[in-house]
């Protein structure tokens, strides 16, 4: 999109269609929609229980990759949107699968055993990433998260080696502390505390961000993913367990791959918007959240379910409170307000997307700068 085309889009006209979308979209949602969601959580705990059925024989990578789908499918297809309100609007949903219960207290491992807490996951995503999309405060934002390598004197090839090996253990050393530190800023400042944390200290367990991380973080998730789940394998000898545990270290590797490879390239490119200023206004929060995301192939539930529905990312950063299922309904519809509007409506392959994203990571490339001269 140009520059002068950006400037130019009918901000006030594009709230409204896309309002008026939504709306529809809420008079729609029902019983069939809590319904598909069990259906992608029956999906992913018949993953799981294969994948650790299997895994006692052997180490094997189809295990690993089953256990691995069913790490995901918990954090992007029942986390994600439970957290974000999808489902509070149906009455006869249970409780627990409304955003005031899930992963609440002692049901954090039951509903979402992950490295990273529902509450910092809630303040890091939800918040700040959500409602500061492609701007410095957005926590997320690759471009400025890596601008540390993108301006190193490392070498190329090296940069691409350091993304690569990034990809396995990302969720552990990215996402669990950046939460963590969100959490604990947000907390300082509703206190009236300085507000100012340095990057170095994440890991320290002398400090009280440190000791939150490892407490609440690393050391239950390392004691439920790899003792307590192996250790239920001891009947069936010392060998079972050894090769659960080693299974399961695979899964974590592939859980780590696969949600950076379906995550990270989402908002990310160098036809995708970055921006210096805040915003103001519906019509122009709805535009960033079109020119600063990007979808993957949609439209059925298997492919979906690879995706996580977060091949759905430009109608989930419109609306992020609404099913799954819906997603498949309005994504036609979002398409067709961007061609009245001349909105690049961006949706690729997620290798090429991956591609792009990592160029930015490594320096190749960046994102593009609108200039906000307009009208609101």
């Amino acid at each position: 999109m140009s520059l002068n085309s950006y400037q130019t889009v009918d901000r006030k006209q594009l709230a409204k269609d896309l309002d008026a979308i939504h709306k529809d979209v809420l008079s729609r949602i029902g019983e069939d929609d809590f319904a598909h969601l069990k259906k992608m959580e029956r999906w992913g705990r018949i993953c799981s229980c294969i994948g650790y059925a299997t895994a006692w024989i052997l180490p094997n990578p189809i295990s690993a990759l089953l256990i691995s789908q069913g790490s995901f499918t918990r954090w992007t297809q029942m986390t994600h949107p439970i957290v974000h309100k999808g489902y509070d609007k149906i009455d006869s949903v249970p409780k627990s699968y409304t955003s005031k219960k899930f992963a609440k207290g002692w049901r954090r491992f039951l509903d979402w055993p992950d490295w990273i807490t529902p509450d910092a996951w809630h303040q890091e995503h939800d918040i700040l990433h959500h409602y500061n999309l492609g701007e410095k405060r957005d926590p997320d934002h690759l471009q400025h998260n890596l601008k540390w390598l993108r301006q190193s004197k490392i070498p190329m090839f090296l940069r691409f080696l350091m993304i690569a090996a990034f990809t396995g253990v990302w969720k552990i050393v990215y996402y669990a502390p950046r939460t963590h530190k969100e959490l604990h800023l947000s907390r300082a400042r509703q206190k009236g505390q300085s507000a100012v944390i340095s990057h170095h200290g994440s890991w320290n367990p002398l400090n009280q961000r440190g000791r939150a991380l490892w407490l609440q973080s690393i050391l239950p998730y390392i004691a439920f993913r790899f003792i307590l789940l192996p250790l239920l394998f001891l009947p069936l000898g010392s060998a079972a367990v050894i090769s659960v545990l080693l299974t399961s270290i695979m899964a974590e590797i592939f859980t780590n791959m696969h949600t950076f490879l379906v995550i990270v390239p989402n908002h990310a490119g160098d036809d995708v918007m970055m921006f210096e200023e805040r915003g103001k206004g519906k019509g122009e929060f709805y535009l960033r959240q079109i020119l600063g995301s990007v979808n993957y192939p949609t439209g059925s539930d298997s492919n979906d379910f690879f995706y996580g529905w977060l091949n759905y990312q430009i109608e989930h950063h419109l609306w992020p409170d609404i099913p799954l299922s819906q997603y498949q309904y309005v994504q036609p519809k979002v398409v067709e307000v961007c061609k009245k509007h001349g909105i690049p409506y961006c949706q690729d392959s997620v290798f090429k997307r991956l591609r792009k994203a990592v160029d930015i990571m490594v320096g190749r490339t960046s994102m593009l700068k609108p200039v906000l001269d307009y009208k609101l």
